[in-house]
């Protein structure tokens, strides 16, 4: 086992992908009708756990990350705050904000890890594998009902599928620094693809939630979405070389526009169904993509 490479790179997984998969159980749990109180629950459940997973990651990620992750805008960015205080306020749920505070005072990669850390990273990764299995039961059992017509969501079911597929992503990262001590990337073609995907979707997610006023958004919206099922079909035709460049550029101009998204809702400049930690949610993964996309 590479000890650095496990340290460092399952520390940073969980600061991403930890406040990801909370964030969805919010979002679930926020979309629920008072009937399905027992959904909402199991999403309170998760939120609750994944808060405390998120919590203990930061803890012990002072001086194991590196600056790139750190300043890559994935874990928070300058607007995370305002839209958790938001969202609480909006939604009544709880936001546990204090770890918030704690992530913008980390500071990047110094000094060894010792055995202890090592089983502390160890017993951290094993609670997330635990985690994700319910979570992702989870939604597979929403997504069910949701299709049959047994239960109604604000959430899309398209929505519902994206943040299945984002949790059984974790999952196998999280499982491959288990069986290999560090991450053993699939092709950039399989990466590209996924997030490209993602990056669609996120259009499509934000033109649906927008107020049919919005017409500039709307169409704005409306672009990226075709850009990037274009980027999507070129990247599916390709055998195995793919062109990075053409998706750094597409995401570049697309964390723009979501920048001036969430600029806009949390100051009531946009007229949207988009709660502002969903602004915000989702321009962490455009940063998550781009530092990919430049490495």
């Amino acid at each position: 086992m590479h000890t650095e490479n496990y340290v460092s790179e399952s520390l940073e997984l969980h600061l991403f992908f930890g406040r990801i998969m909370k964030e969805h159980s919010l979002f679930l749990k926020a979309g629920f009708t008072p009937v399905q109180s027992h959904f909402a629950a199991k999403a309170e459940f998760y939120k609750q756990e994944f808060e405390k997973l998120l919590g203990c990651a930061v803890t012990l990620s002072n001086g194991r990350i590196s600056e790139n992750v750190l300043h890559s805008g994935e874990i928070v960015t300058e607007f995370t705050f305002d839209a958790e205080r938001q969202t609480e306020k909006f939604t009544g749920i709880p936001i546990n904000s204090n770890i918030t505070t704690r992530e913008f005072q980390l500071n990047s990669r110094c000094g060894c890890d010792t055995p202890n850390r090592i089983y502390q990273i160890k017993d951290l990764n094993c609670t997330a594998l635990r985690l994700l299995d319910g979570l992702i039961a989870l939604k597979e059992e929403i997504l069910a009902n949701v299709c049959n017509c047994q239960i109604f969501t604000m959430n899309y079911p398209l929505l519902i599928e994206h943040i299945l597929r984002e949790a059984k992503l974790y999952r196998k990262y999280v499982k491959m620094l288990e069986e290999n001590g560090e991450l053993c990337m699939s092709s950039m073609k399989d990466t590209e693809c996924f997030w490209n995907q993602i990056m669609m979707e996120h259009a499509l997610f934000i033109r649906g939630l927008l107020d049919p006023t919005e017409t500039e958004l709307l169409h704005s919206a409306d672009v990226f979405a075709q850009n990037y099922a274009a980027l999507l079909r070129n990247c599916h035709r390709a055998q195995s070389k793919t062109f990075p460049a053409d998706s750094l550029r597409e995401t570049q101009k697309f964390r723009d526009f979501k920048i001036a998204g969430v600029e806009g809702i949390e100051n009531c400049k946009i007229r949207s169904l988009i709660l502002p930690l969903l602004a915000d949610h989702v321009l962490r993964e455009a940063n998550h993509f781009i530092r990919i996309l430049e490495n």
